[in-house]
């Protein structure tokens, strides 16, 4: 009769657990199942952490302020987000010490479409901690003009405009995975100055990063996955200045199943959550 009651619970216990439906699993780089509290422990340990986004994924920004709630439970927090260009720096400040309202940033800054939902939440709970939010992102027409002229371009621009970007000239790798992955997947199309506008926003959200680090602190960085992949582009730079900075990474995907990291995922950051690929876009 034992036998029979615990061959029933077992069953019973086996039924639940395929009927529990999950949003997200995270992996380690090496696509190992790990965990969030796991996940958080190693990230506190970081002087940066590059948390790698796909801007519509609602789990990725959820748990991007999770994660910086956490983190800030821990440790001393610098914020600094590619969504935020280097010259909305003095309005995205004045915002944060409470000196414009929030319809005045919306006024005075670029905000992405999605920042109400996406962002907002995470700059409202740095300013609650009064903690620093950096502008990190090069102004996209600065980008725009490189992607049709090459760096030779910044050049010709007056000083006052130089001084959004990191001091000339650019280093660039055009070798690194993203840049030839970005080649790769225009076929062609834009040539070869494409690769080096992504060089030129990852080298200014790197020199702002160590613009506004501060000793002993973490430096929470929001970005496009493509920008930190593989360990690459933002951080390829910030290792160029800084050879021992221990940068650790996270990078959202989507798949069709969450028991197992795709092979192709691997590798590209330090802990890989792995979304439900039928999970609600912001837009």
């Amino acid at each position: 009769m034992k036998k029979v009651i615990l061959l029933g619970l077992l069953g019973l216990s086996i039924c639940v657990r395929a009927q529990v439906k999950l949003p997200y699993q995270i992996f380690n780089s090496n696509g190992k199942k790990t965990n969030y509290g796991k996940m958080i422990k190693a990230i506190s340990g970081a002087d940066i952490v590059m948390f790698g986004e796909l801007h519509n994924n609602s789990i990725a920004h959820w748990l991007e302020l999770e994660v910086a709630k956490d983190l800030a439970a821990k440790r001393s927090l610098v914020f600094g987000a590619e969504m935020f260009e280097t010259d909305n720096q003095e309005a995205l400040t004045e915002y944060m010490q409470g000196k414009i309202s929030a319809k005045g940033l919306d006024s005075s800054a670029r905000l992405w479409k999605n920042y109400p939902t996406d962002y907002a939440p995470i700059v409202n709970f740095a300013k609650q901690q009064n903690l620093f939010f950096a502008a990190t992102n090069v102004p996209r027409r600065y980008a725009s003009l490189v992607a049709k002229g090459g760096f030779a371009v910044l050049d010709t621009l007056p000083n006052i405009q130089k001084a959004w970007m990191p001091p000339l000239p650019i280093a660039y790798d055009s070798t690194l995975p993203g840049y030839t992955k970005m080649i790769e997947m225009m076929k062609g199309h834009g040539g070869s100055n494409l690769p080096k506008a992504q060089a030129l926003k990852d080298a200014t959200m790197a020199y702002n990063i160590l613009k506004y680090r501060t000793e002993g602190s973490l430096f929470l960085h929001y970005n496009g996955s493509f920008h930190s992949e593989n360990h690459d582009g933002i951080c390829w730079y910030l290792w160029q200045k800084q050879p021992t900075l221990k940068i650790l990474t996270i990078t959202i995907v989507t798949q069709k199943e969450l028991d197992k990291m795709e092979a192709e995922h691997r590798n590209t950051a330090d802990f890989i959550i792995v979304v439900d690929e039928d999970m609600t876009n912001t837009y």
